[in-house]
């Protein structure tokens, strides 16, 4: 007979306790040593199989392989955040159940992970709020605060390094549907960043020492958009504004756009905001008022979402009222997440009152993000399905020779208007464009991220 340390709940209500605590991650064992110290990248001792295991969870009532539904859902329903509980309970969305990540590697490109582990530490905030060494030097790369105490800590580690790559550049197919299911407008476009700071190679690109990042897109499709540009300037000092640029076909020229532009679409039909990319938009000090409401257990889409066996990685699509608002996709437990709160305070005008981020503390990266009208009432969600480039034969390795990382779809949705945004990560886009993880030798800057630049792919 096996005696149980530990009863049913006791995972939760740590989870609970840590959070008024600030407590560091893991719940029977420090997380974060534990990978430091694990050849195998073994985590599973730092959980209670409640934590782990869906099946431990829900009492046998859902296992790994089955899927969710309108029919089984209210056994998760607080795993979940609450748009993608509505997706499943009343619009037929359904997720595949998976043995969840016990491995850390399986969630991270490697030399990300490398650097994190490396620079683990070394991190702190200055007087002024932003992200330094312990000499007071710009951050050196990877997760700045693996046990983060609050929620500035925490957000920082979304900030600082978007995509987790030095340079990142993804073709993209966008569906927007309304609520009858239908395709109003689609979309072909490029997304790419790079790193000036906080960089994996230890280097500051072209000595830019004021600057974290650059990031530019360029829609390709259809006719009457290609040809629209923007590029967005980010300084290292979070409490400055990022400078926006956009070419405009019809205009023929490249104009600087207002700050609060963040907080509109693109094109028309588009659901997400640059302010909701990778939940963490907008530099982190001009939203304030950060608070770590609470930590949690939640199914997360972090593994297994790549379709590499299809030709251009196109997710088959389900639920909705036509059957294609929504992808397949993959779900797991996360053992612990965190979860903060923050307010857009430095925009005064933004029609965001509040924002809610569901953070893995083995990843540090978002799996739930959802906004709340200045009302108070909830608005959007900006949901990604992550996954390394394994499925089946087909591997894509990093420069170490193990399996690449990246975001493979997301689903906004604004549940007021009841419109979705469909968004896949694609081999290749309309325009010859196709997705990499380095800049392949190629002069990017030059090519794609300078006012000029913008200018010429909006004339290609």
């Amino acid at each position: 007979m096996r005696i149980r340390k530990y009863d049913f709940d006791y995972g939760r209500r740590e989870l609970l306790r840590k959070s008024a605590l600030g407590a560091s991650a893991g719940v029977l064992a420090p997380l974060w040593p534990m990978v430091a110290h694990s050849d195998s990248g073994d985590i599973s001792k730092a959980y209670p199989d409640e934590l782990l295991s869906i099946e431990a969870y829900t009492k046998g009532k859902i296992s790994v392989g089955d899927r969710v539904s309108a029919a089984n859902v209210e056994h998760v329903k607080e795993l979940l955040d609450p748009i993608t509980y509505m997706q499943i309970a009343e619009q037929g969305r359904e997720i595949e159940i998976v043995a969840p990540a016990t491995d850390v590697a399986d969630l991270y490109n490697s030399t990300f992970l490398d650097a994190t582990l490396r620079n683990k530490g070394k991190a702190k905030l200055g007087e002024d709020g932003n992200v330094y060494d312990q000499s007071g030097s710009p951050w050196v790369g990877g997760v700045p605060f693996t046990d983060p105490q609050h929620g500035n800590e925490a957000i920082s580690n979304l900030t600082l390094s978007w995509g987790r790559h030095d340079y990142a550049q993804y073709a993209i197919r966008q569906w927007d549907l309304d609520p009858g299911g239908d395709t109003t407008y689609q979309y072909d476009f490029v997304w790419a960043e790079m790193q000036v700071q906080a960089r994996l190679d230890g280097t500051v690109f072209k000595n830019k020492k004021d600057l974290l990042r650059l990031q530019s897109v360029w829609f390709t499709a259809p006719t009457d958009t290609a040809g629209s540009s923007f590029l967005s300037t980010w300084y290292y000092d979070q409490r400055k504004y990022p400078d926006l640029h956009g070419y405009l076909p019809a205009f023929r020229r490249v104009r600087q756009f207002p700050t609060n532009q963040r907080f509109e679409p693109l094109l028309p039909g588009i659901t997400w905001f640059l302010s909701d990319a990778w939940a963490a938009g907008d530099p982190m000090l001009t939203w304030g008022n950060y608070k770590i409401v609470g930590r949690q257990p939640m199914l997360g889409s972090v593994t297994g979402n790549w379709w590499g066996e299809d030709d251009n990685w196109m997710a088959p699509t389900q639920g909705g009222p036509k059957g294609k608002t929504f992808v397949e996709s993959k779900w797991s437990m996360c053992p612990e997440c965190i979860i903060i709160e923050a307010e857009p305070v430095g925009y005064p005008r933004a029609p965001v009152g509040k924002k809610r981020v569901w953070i893995d503390v083995r990843n540090h990266q978002f799996v739930a993000y959802v906004t709340y009208d200045r009302r108070g009432d909830i608005w959007k969600s900006f949901q990604a399905g992550w996954s390394q480039y394994k499925d089946g034969d087909k591997v894509i390795k990093d420069e170490k020779g193990n399996p690449d990382w990246s975001w493979q779809y997301i689903i906004t949705h604004d549940v007021q208007a009841n419109r979705v945004s469909r968004t896949h990560h694609t081999r290749t886009c309309a325009g010859g464009y196709d997705s990499r993880l380095d800049t392949g030798g190629v002069d990017v800057y030059n090519k794609f991220l300078t006012p000029n630049a913008i200018s010429r792919l909006g004339t290609v």
